[in-house]
């Protein structure tokens, strides 16, 4: 039986080529589905134009991509069988029709995965795209071990079995779409890339991306994680500089200053930054396990580069927690305060 494949096309103040993408959608055999996110009436004709290639829905305000995304995907999982293959498509005609015919075979090969239409970034590419997205890779290799070379590619694929698990993830604006990469990755959900063109039109002045505010969406956990951590750090730092100029010793003072520290970074990454519903016991038993650990490889450090060779102890404190902050991070979010996995609610 073959695969029905749905093309959704989240839509925001578009032209012309939101038409002509849906048309050209429908002629490669994809069932087209268009979500208008609040354009507003003066985009009503726009619509009109393309009604007659697919099913059209509105939000009465603009609510933002991610927003725009599940409410397609939530009409997806209530309309069509499980067997579907659907591919989120941006209505700015960044993405070729052949390209969102590649990713859906992929889909289709490997249903278990989600596919990502990874571009390039070669040729006449905006600066901002450039380098937003090479930061973005960065953050998101550091931050979860995981290498993509795409994080903020639209073009994405997907059987109809992952529905539950992208209306699970959070967000409503750019971030949803990094917030999928951080969740799947967590949940050992395959992730894989397919190579597509890279197309931007004018500039990509028609992309209604806030470089300042989406980002700031987009790493909104890893900054929580950083202001956590400079926080314990300042309670930290400020308690080892107090006690080594009482006592003029580094490795007792480093000991008690990192005990006080790490419960308060317990509590707070706990209810702020990962927002975790793991019991306190298991996971107080795995944050215990982690804060001896690092704190045995801090102290370690710290002694080589005091007593073997003679550092500044004050600096040598500042460069061992910077060189553990990412180690501390990584293990945190995909070990200790883990998100709810989609996969218990699941049937087979």
């Amino acid at each position: 039986m073959e695969t029905k494949r749905i093309a959704l096309i989240p839509a925001y103040e578009p032209d012309a080529r939101l038409v002509s993408l849906a048309e050209s959608m429908t002629k490669r055999g994809f069932s087209v589905l268009i979500v208008d996110d609040g354009s507003g009436p003066d985009y009503g004709e726009i619509f009109s134009r393309a009604e007659p290639f697919g099913r059209v829905l509105h939000h009465d305000i603009n609510r933002g991509k991610g927003a725009a995304v599940k409410t397609g995907l939530t009409h997806i999982a209530a309309e069509c069988p499980a067997g579907c293959t659907v591919v989120t498509v941006d209505a700015d005609g960044q993405h070729l029709p052949q390209d969102a015919e590649r990713v859906a075979a992929a889909a289709e090969a490997e249903p278990e995965a989600l596919i990502l239409g990874s571009r390039s970034f070669r040729g006449k590419v905006p600066l901002r795209s450039r380098l937003g997205n090479g930061v973005t890779r960065l953050v998101f290799r550091l931050s979860t071990g995981v290498r993509v070379y795409d994080t903020q590619t639209g073009l994405r694929a997907f059987s109809g079995a992952l529905l539950p698990a992208l209306l699970a993830v959070e967000g409503e604006r750019y971030e949803y779409e990094m917030n999928v990469l951080m969740r799947f990755t967590r949940e050992g959900i395959p992730i894989r890339e397919v190579p597509i063109e890279t197309v931007y039109l004018d500039g990509n002045r028609s992309s209604h991306f806030s470089t300042l505010r989406d980002s700031c969406r987009i790493y909104r956990e890893i900054l929580k994680f950083s202001a956590s951590s400079l926080a314990s750090f300042g309670l930290d730092y400020g308690l080892y500089c107090a006690l080594t100029a009482l006592t003029g010793m580094t490795v007792l003072p480093n000991v008690l200053a990192r005990l006080v520290s790490a419960g308060a970074n317990y509590t707070l990454n706990r209810k702020l930054v990962f927002h975790s519903r793991a019991g306190v016991g298991s996971s107080l038993l795995q944050y215990g396990a982690l804060a001896c650990g690092i704190l045995a490889v801090n102290t370690a450090c710290l002694w080589l580069l005091t007593s073997g060779l003679g550092c500044n102890p004050f600096a040598a404190k500042l460069l061992v927690e910077a060189a553990l902050f990412l180690v501390s991070y990584g293990i945190q979010k995909r070990w200790i305060f883990p998100a709810e996995r989609y996969c218990k609610e699941r049937t087979v």
